[in-house]
Formats: C-alpha cells, sequence, structure tokens
C-alpha cells in the first residue's frame, strides 16, 4: 500500500470546512462531519478499553469491531457508500448472545463502574448511543444506510453486556442503583 498521509496538513480546512471521502467540501460542524467524530471517538474510547486486561475473545470481538468503525467512519464519508455488511450486525448478535448466557439476569439497573475496563466499557456505550443518535440525525437529512443504524444500536447492545462480563472476569460486582424512592 502506498503512502496515504504524506502531508499531515493542507491548510484546506483553516476556514472551517472540511472534505468528503467523494471530494465534496463541508462544514465542520455538519451532521455528516459530527457522526463521523462520534464514531471516531468511539473507536478510541474501545481502544483505551483494549489496553485494559481483557478476556481473549473479547479483544479479538472489540479489535474486529475497531476495524468495523473505521469502515463506518468512510462510510459516512463517501455518501452512497455501504461498507458495514449485515453480517457483521449478526457477528454482534451472536457474541452478544454468548456473553449473556454467562450471566446471572439483571435485577435492578446498574450504575457505570466496576472494574477500570469495565467502566472504560461503559463510557464506550455511552459514546456509541450518541454516535446513534447522530446518525440518526443525518438520517432523516441524508440518505445513510439502514445496516448501520443496526450496527451501531446492536455495538451499544454487545458494549452492555460487555461491562458485565468484563466485571465477572474481574471479580467485581456491577454496581447497582438504589432507589431512593423505595
Amino acid at each position: 500500500m502506498g503512502n496515504r498521509l504524506s502531508k499531515i496538513y493542507t491548510r484546506t480546512g483553516d476556514k472551517g470546512t472540511t472534505g468528503l471521502g467523494d471530494g465534496s467540501r463541508v462544514d465542520k460542524d455538519s451532521l455528516r462531519v459530527e457522526a463521523m467524530g462520534d464514531v471516531d471517538e468511539l473507536n478510541a474510547i474501545i481502544g483505551i478499553m483494549l489496553t485494559e486486561p481483557i478476556l481473549v475473545g473479547m479483544r479479538e470481538t472489540f479489535t474486529a469491531v475497531q476495524h468495523d468503525l473505521f469502515d463506518l467512519g468512510g462510510e459516512i464519508c463517501l455518501p452512497g457508500h455501504d461498507l458495514i455488511k449485515p453480517e457483521r450486525v449478526t457477528q454482534l448478535e451472536n457474541a452478544l448472545d454468548n456473553w449473556n448466557e454467562e450471566l446471572e439476569p439483571l435485577k435492578e439497573f446498574i450504575l457505570p463502574g466496576g472494574s477500570r475496563a469495565a467502566a472504560y466499557c461503559h463510557l464506550a456505550r455511552t459514546v456509541c448511543r450518541r454516535a446513534e443518535r447522530q446518525l440518526v440525525r443525518l438520517s432523516r437529512q441524508e440518505p445513510v444506510t439502514e445496516v448501520s443504524l443496526q450496527y451501531l444500536n446492536r455495538l451499544s447492545d454487545l458494549l452492555f453486556v460487555a461491562c458485565r462480563s468484563l466485571n465477572k472476569a474481574a471479580g467485581q460486582d456491577d454496581v447497582l442503583w438504589k432507589n431512593k424512592s423505595s
């Protein structure tokens, strides 16, 4: 593969616009750029989570997710392209089902926390929800693929279950919400 980034600064964005993959320019605060930024932030937080000791299968799953998120960012950057395939949603569902089988059923809501890996995972989950909301906003104005919306929705569910699995693997209890009104 050749050099993709031979020059890091171009000065083309100095006036508040950025280039999309199709060569068009948009404002840096456009919904499309906001969605790309949220997906990029999610990918970075998953990268932080992966610096922690986690289960081998979980590491493989979330490394694949990072590649998917890079593809999703590319899909958002290239209007009209579809890079996330439906099989990836199915793979997230399979991992979710497998990890959830090992957990006790929830009887209360849980708060973000427990182990450090789980706390990072909770942070990733909340950013994933934000990215999903931003992609929904974008979809109301411009076409986005249905599978990209499904992917982020399923990923946030997977992250929730992963938080619980990470706590269990670390010997930490989930932090249960205590309803003060009861």
